[in-house]
């Protein structure tokens, strides 16, 4: 079978009839991610991506499953109203909706919900690997693994830029943030990059300024705003230019960056390195990957939604296409059948590249697929791919610091507190 996902094929060629679907029961995919909040950057836009996917599938035919093709409905839900309303709009997804995926940015509010998911058995991706563990046994991390890609743009750096070795980190404290610090300090250390500041802050209260001046009081080479939201970043980007910093900045990701050069400049923005690249970029339409003909996606998202591209637009996309994709090899929706087939000889095709089931180590269970990330740098105005980083040979060779990292910030999964489902369960129902 063609490693080109139907809904990429369907964007270039058309080649589907359209057929009349309109008496079957649609397949429904629940979109249960933030949409306001501090985390709303990380969720609209992904969301925005999947609603391309989604008409794409329908506007030739549908999915085809058991020999008959069935349109695909988006169930949408805002997961930022605390952890009660996120259980009860995930329960509304599978007992009323009849959701056969749900698609999650994980964290935060999902604590419940993710275990009533789990209790009934239904297929979860999130975008947050920290969330898996054997108790998640159909929680699936398909499209990223945050944050350990973050140990490319390390590598890269002390690699173009060995004389900067004194690095300052900020993080909020948070379920987002905690796994980046920890891997931030994994990476520096293995790099031989000298930690001279750390700063934890909270993710609705932290003041940029005061951040960075805390920051700069160590004098590094290198400032790390590691996983930060991009407002965030964007503040603390400025603040650094109008301080006169003439450092590296590292980030996991920087959206936007266009508005960032306007308000600093080209030069300044050229030491910036991070994790997400445009998917307009000549390197993704070279190399043989699985998110086929990636500037048709780029050019319709940029077209229906201007000025939105942010690191996730495509990526619950690149899930459906992922979930798709063993949902034809397995001829069925089937929770336990598509979980074997997406995970099938172990391997399979990643957004960029072949990637490999994995995570025992740190989640308790191989539910996360690992494979190369891009390392990412604006070069004349534009953010380009400088090289394509191994995650798991990485974590192959250096597995031990992570987790030493990791287990000292309290994100190893044996740290966490389950849920107390029953009692939530209920409340709800009293």
């Amino acid at each position: 079978m063609s490693a080109v996902s139907l809904a990429q094929r369907l964007a270039v060629s058309g080649s589907l009839p359209r057929l009349s679907v309109q008496d079957r029961a649609p397949i429904r995919i629940g979109a249960l991610v933030p949409l306001t909040g501090a985390e709303l950057f990380w969720g609209r836009p992904g969301l925005d991506g999947c609603r391309i996917w989604v008409d794409w599938i329908n506007e030739h035919g549908g999915m085809m499953v058991g020999g008959r093709r069935h349109l695909v409905e988006l169930v949408e839900v805002d997961s930022a109203l605390g952890a009660e309303a996120t259980l009860e709009a995930a329960r509304q997804m599978v007992e009323t909706r009849k959701v056969r995926l749900v698609l999650t940015l994980g964290g935060r509010d999902m604590g419940l919900a993710l275990a009533y998911l789990m209790d009934r058995r239904v297929l979860t991706a999130t975008l947050l690997p920290s969330d898996l563990s054997p108790d998640h046994r159909t929680l699936i991390a398909p499209a990223e693994v945050h944050p350990f890609f973050n140990v490319t743009g390390v590598e890269w750096l002390a690699r173009h830029k060995p004389e900067a070795r004194r690095v300052a980190l900020c993080s909020q404290a948070d379920e987002m943030g905690l796994p980046s610090l920890a891997t931030y300090r994994a990476a520096c250390r293995v790099a031989g990059r000298e930690i001279v500041e750390e700063v934890q802050y909270d993710a609705e209260t932290g003041d940029a300024e005061a951040i960075l001046q805390q920051m700069l009081a160590a004098e590094p080479d290198v400032l790390c705003w590691c996983s930060s939201a991009p407002p965030m970043i964007e503040a603390l980007t400025v603040a650094a230019y109008k301080a006169g910093f003439r450092g590296e900045i590292l980030a996991c990701t920087c959206d936007h960056y266009d508005r960032l050069i306007a308000q600093t400049s080209s030069a300044f923005m050229e030491r910036f390195t991070f994790q997400f690249p445009d998917f307009d970029d000549p390197a993704l339409e070279r190399a043989e990957f699985f998110f086929r003909r990636p500037k048709t996606f780029f050019d319709t998202f940029n077209e229906r939604f201007p000025d939105e591209w942010t690191a996730v637009s495509w990526e619950y996309a690149a899930i459906l296409d992922r979930w798709h994709d063993a949902v034809e090899v397995a001829d069925s929706l089937a929770t336990p059948t598509v979980l074997a087939a997406l995970k099938r000889g172990r391997s399979m095709p990643h957004t960029f590249g072949m990637a490999r089931w994995w995570g025992t180590e740190v989640y308790g269970i191989d539910n996360a697929l690992v494979g190369d990330w891009p390392v990412v740098a604006i070069r004349d105005g534009k953010a380009q791919i400088q090289e394509f980083g191994s995650v798991l040979n990485w974590l192959e060779a250096h597995g031990a610091t992570l987790i030493e990292e990791l287990g000292a910030t309290g994100q190893l999964w044996h740290q966490r507190v389950k849920p107390d489902l029953a009692h939530a369960m209920s409340d709800t129902e009293d």
